[in-house]
């Protein structure tokens, strides 16, 4: 057990070691305008003596205003010296505990731990960060501030491997988004380092334009793309598996009362621990590319979490579907939610799939059309005509996609294509229910369902179901709640188009 004796302590004074470094890297614009001003007065020793010392002493003083401490019922970190900060939690509302170790870190035997509460504020200063504890400390507050020692009578079953990285997952990586945005990052750094050294003057651009003016169109787009392709899928495998690799999901204590703890990464090694009474449900999400190569990844819905953390929730990452299905359905103790077949939300809302699909789409190409018609546009344009028939199956893929159930307690709701998402709530998770029609849904008699849980923008929605099938579903989930809010004593008696809450 952690000490609780309620004393303020401080980190580890190996943090010494990486304070003053951190500052000297945030200071190195000033340092290098220092560096300049300082040779041009012909004073370079002083003025680098002072540059340096500045943010050095920064860090040591950072290190010795900062302290924490863990009492029997609250956690509590306090920093600063003319401007005091204090951060406390109940350890309650302790809902994850992240530990992870940079390179640095884990060359001097150290971690940072980062305490889940809930909070939405995306201020770093709002957020109950140790960073700087030895790995066992770190690790027995991690127990100790979820409670996994509390176990009752049950027996204790530690550890038990539910999933481990397999090095053939790498073949979902280019399927996701990450290698565009890596590559989209990596761009824009390149093309701000050339025009900081002044890159794009010496540029030639008329060379340049008469090197490649004999290249056909029909050559110089396919090699393009394919060098694209090829750069795109290198930077997301490498990205893939920095992130992800000795990728280890464990589940540690008695079932339904113990904890899951996940471990990953390459160069940045991260241990989250997610306590069981805060998991609510599953997100398995499909997009696209992974649902054609049968690949998909897996998220838990955890109570209290804000959205900005969802690196937290992550159970598996984009691997074989028969992965992903094993995960969830080891998360939330049966199977039905992922195998029960959705009831369909009607003709009205898959109508509503095709309009939104097709009707920007036909606007679009019939603007082009009249201008080529016109001679504003060359007539290769008309080949914007493909996109009438992507619309049409992208449409009709939503469409078959939409749908809902309850499934062994769990509300179950299933939308999109390009991405694609089937969530699964405890129905104890729920804690109210929202139900949203804009202008055209109340002409088409649906609404949106929007099941709520604690902690902010956590819920599970069903996307354009009929109003009756609303009302019922919340009704069979939680009779108790919505039964006097209903207008009939049974959820499907409404009048149709009306909503019956």
């Amino acid at each position: 057990m952690t000490d609780r004796m309620g004393d303020w302590q401080r980190l580890d004074p190996r943090m010494l070691l990486i304070y003053p470094v951190r500052e000297l890297v945030r200071f190195l614009p000033a340092l290098v305008a220092i560096f300049v001003a300082g040779t041009a007065a012909g004073r370079t020793d002083w003025w680098h003596g002072l540059g340096v010392a500045i943010p050095v002493a920064l860090g040591v003083l950072r290190y010795f205003t900062t302290y924490f401490r863990v009492t029997d019922t609250r956690v509590e970190l306090r920093r600063g010296l003319v401007n005091r900060h204090l951060l406390s939690t109940p350890l309650d509302r302790v809902r994850t505990v992240d530990v992870t170790a940079s390179l640095t870190h884990r060359l001097l035997g150290l971690t940072s731990v980062r305490i889940g509460t809930g909070t939405a504020s995306t201020d770093d200063d709002d957020h109950l960060d140790l960073d700087g504890l030895p790995v066992g400390q770190a690790r027995r507050l991690r127990t100790d501030l979820l409670r996994l020692d509390e176990t009752g009578d049950e027996p204790v079953r530690t550890d038990r491997v539910v999933v481990r990285f397999d090095p053939a997952w790498v073949r979902f990586a280019p399927l996701t988004t990450t290698g565009l945005v890596l590559a989209g990052g990596a761009l824009g750094l390149a093309a701000q380092a050339t025009s900081s050294v002044g890159g794009f003057d010496d540029l030639d651009a008329e060379g340049l334009v008469d090197g490649t003016s004999g290249w056909s169109v029909w050559l110089a787009i396919p090699v393009g793309l394919v060098v694209l392709l090829v750069v795109v899928s290198a930077l997301a495998i490498g990205g893939y598996v920095v992130a992800n690799w000795g990728f280890t999901l464990t589940h540690t204590g008695p079932s339904r009362r113990g904890a899951w703890h996940l471990r990953r990464g390459l160069l940045t090694t991260r241990e989250t621990t997610v306590d069981d009474e805060r998991v609510s449900g599953v997100s398995v999400a499909d997009p696209l590319g992974l649902r054609l190569a049968r690949g998909a990844r897996v998220s838990a819905i955890v109570t209290g979490l804000d959205r900005s953390e969802s690196g937290s929730a992550l159970l598996a990452p984009p691997c074989p579907r028969p992965v992903v299905d094993q995960v969830a359905a080891e998360v939330l103790g049966t199977a039905a939610p992922l195998t029960v077949p959705l009831t369909s939300h009607g003709p009205r809302a898959r109508g509503r799939r095709y309009t939104r699909a097709l009707g920007p789409t036909v606007l679009v190409v019939g603007v082009v059309a009249l201008l080529v018609g016109v001679g504003v546009l060359a007539p290769w344009w008309l080949a914007t005509l493909v996109a009438l028939p992507a619309a049409c199956l992208l449409a009709r893929d939503r469409a078959h996609a939409l749908g809902h159930a309850l499934a062994d307690g769990h509300l179950v709701a299933r939308s999109g294509s390009l991405a694609r998402r089937r969530e699964a709530l405890a129905v104890p998770g729920v804690i109210g229910w929202n139900l949203r029609s804009s202008w055209f849904q109340r002409r088409a008699g649906l609404t949106t369902l929007v099941a709520t849980t604690a902690g902010g923008p956590q819920a599970v929605t069903v996307l354009d179901v009929p109003v009756d099938a609303a009302v019922a579903l919340a009704h069979d989930s939680m009779p108790e709640l919505v039964r006097q809010f209903v207008v009939s004593p049974h959820a499907g008696a409404t009048a149709p188009g009306r909503s019956g809450l």
